[in-house]
């Protein structure tokens, strides 16, 4: 008995749950623990569950035997979800069975007969009555009729997509209206009285003729025991009193009174008018959900039953008989469509908080690179494992799938319809200096101007200003007290936020800033916004969608930070690439908008250093750039950019430090440069770059911080960094004059040693290169104005270790990530003896396969190709570089040969034809290879197509061989799509394999189960004829049966003079099968193996193909063990033969 009312009680409660808000759940729980129903331990361990099926079966557990107790509290703390609640029947009866009848009963009723008063006074439960008028609506799926309580009579789901719909086409009044509709009909204020006309008591009704007035409370008894099954019993005496028809009487009992043809009777037993409110004629007005007192309307008659009309249709609903959802005349008491929607509209002080807010972000004063913002396109991408290491990390995208995937920064926001509106958590990655920040700052003044009209507040915190102590901030804390708006707390504000979240758009800007980023998937959290938390937990309620639910997050990190371990919980995954050349330009022209001829002459200077130029993809490089061409125009010295990086900063740092000077007499403060090192170094380390007041020494110290801008911005209380270069570039500094750094230690902070894992992980990537940029760069232009002077001796022995250590490392051993760390550190440099013994130890064969190849070090590879003096082969596959990049590598003399990305090879063709560079385009097809080729995705299968139909086009240079060299070349194919791909892919393949003439080894297993099937193989037969160079052709694992054997056989005599390896392991083939095969094997006189392994032939067929054994002689081995086979027979034929093997 127990364990059925727990089966009646679970679905109820699972139903409710799943349905509710957060808070609604809350409130659930709270009003139990208030009723003594829990103990508080065990209400604050419900509170921290966060499986919803097992708080569904504790909360039922808890409730046995005190259903009827606690019904009340469900309705009332978690009505406003629309799940159905019913007291749990033991009677036997199913409830599927009483809903039929219900329904049955209804239908069998003529509408006439079905007025308002009928219906209530009728057995039917309003919810079906609900769905039963207002099946035309359904347009999804057809609506059944059930009081089962594991059925949600109200499809939350179809209401939820409604909304959205509604919400994503713009029509907010719509949804303000459905919305406040919505709260009205599920209101729980009258709740709080004691029932459906539960107060009106037999001396409050007007008399014997008004039947409407007695039928009324006497009928609705039935309906409100299903809806309010913790209201008294209505067999009890205070109900059987209520039910009692009073004496007729003549007169009007006192305190009743007629005005306009409409009486009223109030809950202080009083009949008072009410003008204003005017049903229909005819009509019964039902009473007011929205009152606290429980009014209803009748027509005063001279005499006899009130008559009542047959349903009305909805005039704001065509189609629609419901009476659940009634217009303004059907419902007197429901409020008119201007009160509906000013329930959810904004009062005056919340647009007066969004007003503020967007005046914020309009006057926000502009970082570095945001004062001449290039608008910058993301590209979507995705999560992938890496192989080596078992860890995901961001996917590398080649060129032509990052132009397919590029997004503008409205579509960033974008929405999907349909779906149940979740919390949407966005990231957007990018290396240091890509121009993350500046994008979020340019999304709030976009939002400012009202470009993003689906967000009401935008809330935008440098994580950096989050590293906060404390347990003590609440949600409403980072809204006003934590946000840099400097806006007062409003409570209406705060509640407004709570009720539409998601219209709310939060921005953590550079997560690498913020301390504790481990543990924030398990991090605990509840979804009370009062709950005082720390900072982590604040966020990590944000991110695990218990706090703010629905909201939208946008996260910006750096790809190979801590972030990347919650990759795999973001909704929508994107990446900064950087600037394009075109982009560049378009700075430089930002830059120097008030003095072409500047831009010009700045262009020209930019131009003739390629190095500086590929780096300026980095719009903070691109701005140094701008800032140095801007001083040396303004000069009278020669007007010439250094080739370095390490030469740019040096010459920045030296101009700032010499405008600094007052006089003759004084001299840049030295100290405070050694000084400003070390805390770059110190913070570096803890990957922080925040300077706090109690780091500076002194008030010189501060104000010479000031000067090298390292406060960029007045809003913020604390001093940073201006950019991850200056602090890598300081860092370095510190390293090179510092006494307090160990010789020996040096080697350890290059970490170019293969499998020494690096010690700053990658917030000082960059000091290897500028640290032998200090060193081995000449004293007088690069160090010695920095204080090398009075330290020669130091600089001197710590160059001599740095090129010890250097010239030890073989390049050959090394990783192609360190490969590319050493010829950066050799080109800062500027070392000849160092960068000659680098180049000419590079193997002739270079893979950078899964390394991502920036501008930058496409340059500096391109130079040591060069300097190297030999030919090389370079394979470029999966290394994301660009067009201009992929160029520059392909036409160097020294590269003989090259792999990269089909696809973004076959658009550089297309773009080297069309710009009339036929030399080019004929020698990059010569060098290009795809030997051999595996296809691991349908994008190969279309990216060879691509390259067949280039050839067949007649796009290629007349002195080409025909075919492409590509083609004419590739020995080994390999197809790994797998059994789901597999099946769609390969007829796509199929119809350009003949054009591989050279083709030797056809492998269409790739270790996974492809399952091309008996239509494969057949496709597969046609072109034998053309494979004339085939050895090796593998066919396991594609559910080939006797009809594939059958075709296969009757094509392999085309084979007969080259193919030398035939495998079939683990297919579907039987006895006529190897029957057929057995026949053809004679005629093959180039086989050598033969592996028929795990099928599904028998000892007949095994027989069959030992029997054409004897007649091949040049057959070296049949593999022929199958689970059919008798094993006893199998050793017997084996020992006829031994040839056969059975492993």
């Amino acid at each position: 008995m127990v364990m059925d009312q727990f089966k009646a009680i679970l679905p109820q409660v699972r139903a409710l749950l799943s349905s509710a808000w957060p808070a609604q759940v809350q409130g659930f729980l709270d009003g139990l623990l208030e009723k003594n129903l829990l103990s508080k331990e065990y209400h604050h361990a419900l509170l921290q569950e966060s499986d919803g099926e097992a708080l569904a079966r504790k909360v039922s557990l808890s409730l046995l035997e005190k259903w009827d107790l606690c019904i009340g509290t469900l309705i009332q703390r978690v009505g406003h979800s629309g799940n159905k609640l019913q007291t749990p029947r033991m009677d036997g009866v199913s409830s599927r069975s009483r809903a039929t009848d219900q329904c049955a009963a209804m239908e069998s009723r003529s509408l006439a007969e079905g007025s308002y008063l009928g219906l209530l006074q009728s057995d039917v439960d309003p919810i079906q009555l609900f769905h039963f008028y207002d099946q035309p609506l359904a347009t999804e799926e057809e609506i059944e009729f059930s009081s089962d309580p594991d059925t949600d009579t109200i499809n939350c789901d179809q209401v939820n997509r409604l909304w959205n719909a509604i919400e994503d086409e713009g029509t907010g009044e719509a949804y303000d209206r459905i919305a406040a509709l919505a709260e009205y009909m599920f209101s729980d204020r009258h709740l709080e009285t004691e029932g459906i006309f539960g107060n009106i008591g037999p001396d409050e009704v007007v008399n014997e003729n008004i039947d409407a007035m007695t039928e009324i409370p006497q009928k609705s008894q039935k309906c409100q025991k299903r809806l309010f099954p913790d209201d008294p019993d209505p067999q009890s005496d205070s109900w059987e009193t209520k039910r009692r028809k009073p004496e007729a009487s003549p007169t009007i009992p006192m305190g009743m009174e007629y005005s306009s043809n409409l009486v009223t009777v109030s809950s202080s037993n009083n009949l008072t008018p009410k003008d204003s409110l005017s049903p229909l004629p005819g009509q019964v007005a039902k009473p007011s959900l929205l009152s606290t007192e429980e009014t209803f309307l009748v027509p005063a008659s001279s005499g006899g039953d009130a008559i009542v009309q047959s349903l009305p249709v909805s005039p704001d609903r065509h189609g629609s008989t419901s009476p659940f959802a009634p217009s303004a005349a059907d419902m007197p008491n429901m409020p008119e469509s201007s009160a509906l929607t000013s329930q959810d509209r904004k009062t005056e002080s919340v647009e007066q908080f969004c007003h503020a807010l967007r005046k914020t972000y309009e006057d926000v004063p502009e970082g570095p690179t945001s004062h001449y913002y290039i608008d910058q396109e993301l590209t979507r991408t995705q999560v992938e494992k890496n192989s080596k290491y078992q860890e995901k990390e961001l996917a590398i995208q080649d060129w032509t799938e990052r132009q397919k995937a590029r997004v503008r920064w409205k579509e960033v926001f974008a929405s999907t319809r349909g779906q149940k509106r979740e919390t949407q958590v966005i990231a957007v990655l990018g290396k240091a200096g890509l121009g993350k920040s500046a994008w979020t700052q340019e999304v709030c003044r976009n939002w400012a101007q009202g470009q993003l009209p689906q967000y009401e507040f935008v809330f935008h915190y440098k994580c950096r200003s989050l590293n906060l102590p404390g347990n003590d901030y609440c949600l409403k804390d980072l809204f006003f007290r934590l946000c840099n708006h400097s806006l007062e707390e409003n409570d209406e504000v705060f509640k407004y936020i709570l009720k539409h979240p998601n219209r709310i758009l939060v921005i953590l800007d550079s997560f690498e800033e913020l301390e504790g980023q481990d543990g924030f998937l398990n991090y605990p959290s509840s979804a009370s916004p009062g709950e005082s938390r720390s900072i982590k937990g604040l966020l990590a309620g944000l991110f695990q969608r218990k706090l703010l639910r629905g909201c939208t997050l946008l996260i910006t990190a750096r790809p190979k930070g801590r972030f990347i371990q919650y990759l795999a919980k973001v909704d929508s995954l994107l990446e900064v690439q950087g600037f394009s050349p075109e982009q560049v330009e378009s700075y430089f022209e930002k830059y120097f908008q008030s003095s072409p001829s500047d831009r010009d002459k700045a262009l020209r200077l930019l131009r003739a250093q390629p190095y500086l130029h590929s780096h300026c993809y980095n719009p903070v490089v691109c701005l140094y750039l701008c800032q140095l061409c801007e001083k040396i125009l303004a000069s009278e010295g020669p007007a010439q950019l250094p080739s370095t990086l390490t030469g740019l900063f040096v010459n920045l740092l030296c101009s700032m430090l010499k405008a600094r000077e007052k006089g003759r007499s004084e001299t840049w403060p030295r100290d405070c440069l050694a000084s400003l090192t070390e805390l770059a170094w110190e913070l570096g380390q803890r990957h922080c770059n925040v300077l706090r007041e109690d780091q500076f020494l002194s008030t010189e110290m501060k104000e010479f911080a000031n000067f090298l801008l390292l406060l960029p911005k007045s809003k913020e209380p604390e001093m940073v960094f201006s950019t991850f270069l200056l602090q890598n570039f300081l860092g370095a500094l510190r390293l090179a004059l510092s006494e307090e750094v160990r010789d020996k230690e040096l080697s350890r902070y290059l970490a170019l040693t293969p499998r020494k894992k690096k010690p700053y992980d990658n917030w000082l990537e960059r000091v290897p290169h500028f640290l032998t940029g200090l060193l081995f760069q000449p004293l007088s232009s690069c160090l010695g104005p920095l204080g090398g002077d009075e330290q020669v001796g130091l600089i001197c022995k710590r160059r001599k270790v740095l090129l010890s250590y250097l010239t030890r490392l073989q390049p050959e051993t090394l990783g192609p990530g360190r490969l590319l760390e050493l010829l950066h550190c050799a080109h800062e440099g500027t070392d000849s003896h160092l960068w000659q013994h680098v180049t000419t130890r590079l193997p002739s064969c270079l893979s950078f396969w899964g390394v991502r190849l920036a501008p930058p070090d496409v340059y500096v590879l391109a130079e040591a190709l060069k300097a190297a003096g030999k030919d090389f082969y370079l394979d470029l596959r999966n290394t994301s570089i660009d067009l201009h990049g992929l160029e520059i590598l392909v036409q160097l003399d020294c590269v003989t040969c090259f792999r990269a990305s089909l696809s973004d090879t076959v658009w550089l063709w297309e773009s080297l034809r069309q710009n009339g560079e036929q030399e080019l385009f004929r020698s990059s097809t010569v060098k290009f290879t795809i030997e051999p080729f595996k296809v691991r995705s349908m994008k190969d299968v279309d990216d060879l197509c691509s390259l067949v139909h280039l050839q067949s086009s007649g796009n290629v240079p007349t002195e080409t061989c025909d075919p492409l060299p590509a083609i004419k070349d590739l020995k080994k194919l390999e197809f790994a799509l797998g059994p789901v791909l597999g099946p769609q892919g390969f007829p796509k393949l199929v119809k350009i394999l003949a054009v591989f003439s050279s083709l030797q080894h056809l492998d269409l297993e790739g270790l996974s189960e492809n399952k091309i099937g008996d239509e494969g193989v057949s496709q597969l037969s046609a072109i034998f004829p053309e494979l004339k160079a085939l050895e090796t052709l593998n066919l396991s694992q594609n559910s080939i049966t006797d009809v594939g054997a059958t075709e296969l056989a009757k094509a392999l005599p085309s084979l007969a003079k080259s193919l030398v390896t035939l495998s079939l392991y683990n297919n579907c083939i039987c006895d006529t099968g190897a029957e057929n095969l057995a026949s053809v094997l004679p005629n093959m006189v180039t086989l050598r193996v033969l592996d028929v392994q795990y099928n599904k032939f028998t000892g007949t067929g095994a027989q069959q193909l030992a029997a054409s054994l004897k007649k091949c002689p040049h057959i070296e081995t049949l593999a022929m063990w199958n689970p059919t086979i008798p094993h006893g027979f199998q050793e017997h034929l084996q020992q006829l033969d031994s040839r056969i093997s059975l492993q």
